[in-house]
């Protein structure tokens, strides 16, 4: 009899299934459906979630799904499945390559299982909770954080009535003399932190039980980043987020985004 597969295995299929879905449809033209602001959903959105939920549900029918576009579903208890179909969906309409599937299993506070996958160059990202790798053509490598590049992305994604971080950060000579500012617009950055592809990644917003960052963070934390919120101090319960390759960087980001921090209540 086969062995009922693993957290980690759950993750890696649900998240396959939603990126075949979005991998498939990437560079036609989509459905729009209007959600806050300028923001909105396409139908990829929705079919990819509902093929990562089918995946999820048939292999762990007793945890809680939660999903970006349908919400809550499922069982009870700590075991909770967060799931971001298809992170980057203004840069997917818009035929830019630059967009993740993310799935969290988080049980409790703690996250398990994760993965991030990059629908267009056929990468994932996953950490069982205790490793951290890059899956490419079948093959596994371990997720080296490094600050060589220099390079961090700022999330922009933000209120329109009052001033954020992000923007303020990106207009801070202080942090351009130091940094090298990228505006990704998709959480798939943050893997790229994990990978040492980026040195640090910076957002303002609230992160607790966030369908679009779970996995990230956790893949982060597994590959040895330092993740906190925007002052330094624990992520839960903070207001924002940093993540950064290591420590000396950390420490830089933190005192350049501290000037920022009362201008963005």
């Amino acid at each position: 009899m086969k062995e009922p597969a693993s957290d980690i295995e759950v993750a890696l299929s649900a998240a396959a299934a939603g990126a075949a879905v979005v991998r498939a449809a990437y560079g036609a033209v989509h459905i729009r459906h209007e959600k806050d602001g300028a923001d909105f959903a396409t139908e990829v959105d929705l079919d990819a979630e509902r093929a990562i939920l089918g995946v999820i549900e048939a292999a762990r029918p007793g945890d809680i799904r939660i999903g970006e576009e349908f919400g809550h579903s499922g069982g009870s208890g700590d075991r909770r499945w967060l799931v971001d179909p298809l992170c980057g969906t203004v840069n997917f309409a818009a035929q830019t390559p630059l967009i993740a599937v993310n799935v969290a299993l988080l049980d409790g506070s703690s996250n398990i299982a994760a993965v991030s996958a990059d629908p267009i160059t056929g990468e994932f990202f996953w950490t069982d909770g205790q490793r951290a790798f890059v899956r490419r053509d079948g093959s596994d490598v371990p997720l080296d954080p490094s600050p060589e590049s220099r390079l961090v992305d700022v999330n922009c994604d933000g209120p329109t009535d009052r001033p954020f971080v992000g923007p303020q950060l990106l207009a801070d000579p202080a942090f351009r003399a130091v940094f090298g500012a990228r505006v990704v617009s998709t959480t798939l950055a943050v893997a790229w932190v994990a990978g040492g592809r980026r040195a640090g990644y910076v957002s303002d917003g609230n992160f607790t039980d966030n369908v679009h960052f779970s996995a990230g963070i956790a893949l982060c934390r597994s590959a040895g980043c330092v993740v906190t919120d925007l002052t330094g101090q624990s992520l839960e319960g903070g207001r924002g987020l940093i993540v950064a390759a290591e420590t000396v960087t950390h420490q830089r980001l933190v005192q350049l985004i501290r000037p920022h921090m009362g201008e963005a209540p």
